[in-house]
């Protein structure tokens, strides 16, 4: 119903925007450079990060930016995902039967990515989500699969995703072993106040609005609810466009943000 009183042609505060309209700060197009400098060199990278602040965008955003006729992007995100399920679940991707055995998996995955890399000259980047979830056993196994022509090269690039435990697990010495394969690591930092302010910006540019809406007060209303978290900055701002909408009121200030916190939010 907003949409139609505020006279939008697109929802802004929504995880459906297209990678192109996304708002990326200094730190998220610096990730996404490293990101693709791993897919580009077929390294083991780790991206971490606090719940809500665009590890997923940064993953849309850099598959966009991986042009389908060189990379092959393929996704896992299983909190429960075993060796024998990693090495299936990419087989599936690649259209490939699953194995039984955790052996025959590993051996059919590796001739698949050979001939995709030799034979179709793609690079093939692996991206395992909600990885600070991850058994030892997985993550362990995870590192042998990057074991390929005696340790010369990786068979693929691999991105590892996760909350910020995900490190706080890989600095221990039971990870060591893992720890010392990460040829790059990313964290992503929530939000500053400012960034909240361009981020809301260009999200109603993107919906097609372009008058004041938030007021400076509310701006800084909304950052202090969401501590920089994208998740947390759509979620308010969301439901003041709602309210806003109902009570008629073309512009959000600080007061409606706080009625809409104290009333609407958890």
């Amino acid at each position: 119903m907003y949409r139609e009183f505020f006279g939008m042609k697109h929802t802004p505060f929504t995880n459906q925007i297209p990678p192109d309209a996304l708002y990326l700060s200094d730190n998220l197009q610096e990730v996404i450079g490293r990101l693709c400098y791993v897919a580009e060199h077929q390294l083991f990278g780790v991206l971490t990060g606090d719940v809500g602040v665009g590890k997923s965008t940064i993953l849309r955003r850099l598959k966009a930016n991986l042009s389908e006729d060189k990379y092959l992007v393929l996704y896992l995100s299983d909190s429960q995902l075993t060796p024998r399920w990693f090495y299936n679940g990419l087989l599936q991707q690649l259209g490939s039967e699953p194995k039984f055995q955790r052996g025959d998996a590993k051996l059919s995955l590796h001739r698949q990515l050979e001939y995709i890399r030799e034979a179709r000259h793609i690079r093939v980047v692996t991206i395992v989500d909600e990885a600070h979830l991850l058994k030892r056993e997985t993550l362990e196994e995870i590192r042998f699969m990057l074991n390929c022509r005696m340790d010369s090269m990786n068979p693929m690039a691999l991105i590892l995703v996760g909350q910020n435990e995900l490190w706080d697990k890989l600095v221990k010495p039971a990870y060591a072993a893992i720890k010392q394969r990460i040829d790059i690591k990313c964290t992503l930092p929530p939000f500053d106040l400012a960034q909240c302010k361009k981020y809301i910006a260009s999200h109603l540019h993107y919906a097609g609005y372009e008058q004041e809406l938030f007021t400076d007060e509310a701006v800084k209303a909304v950052y202090d609810y969401s501590a920089g978290s994208a998740r947390g900055i759509n979620k308010v701002c969301m439901h003041c466009l709602l309210c806003a909408a109902q009570r008629g009121k073309k512009l959000i200030d600080d007061h409606l943000v706080r009625l809409v916190i104290e009333t609407e939010l958890p």
